[in-house]
């Protein structure tokens, strides 16, 4: 079931970082001092890893669920982000 707005914006801090799940390996991240981000979790090559996409509610769920898309599609095409951004990178340079 997909995370929604009102769930999001009555998550209260606890004395543990906690995650509320979206859906597709998405979540938020709560912190006990209140600060709430995006990540997505993914494996790749037999490593677990993630990513974040910013805080919340200054990244949308629509944003955020794009760059979750976006993402997916860069792991199926056999890339990392990482490696994506440094190969956008290294082509803007030249």
């Amino acid at each position: 079931m997909a995370l929604t707005d009102k769930q999001a914006r009555s998550a209260k801090p606890s004395d543990k970082p906690y995650k509320l799940a979206d859906t597709l390996s998405l979540y938020l991240l709560v912190k006990p001092n209140g600060f709430r981000i995006w990540y997505f979790k993914y494996r790749f090559e037999g490593k677990e890893s993630g990513v974040s996409f910013g805080p919340y509610p200054e990244t949308s769920f629509a944003l955020v669920r794009e760059k979750r898309n976006a993402t997916r599609r860069v792991l199926k095409s056999g890339f990392t982000p990482s490696q994506q951004r440094r190969d956008e990178k290294r082509l803007s340079m030249n």
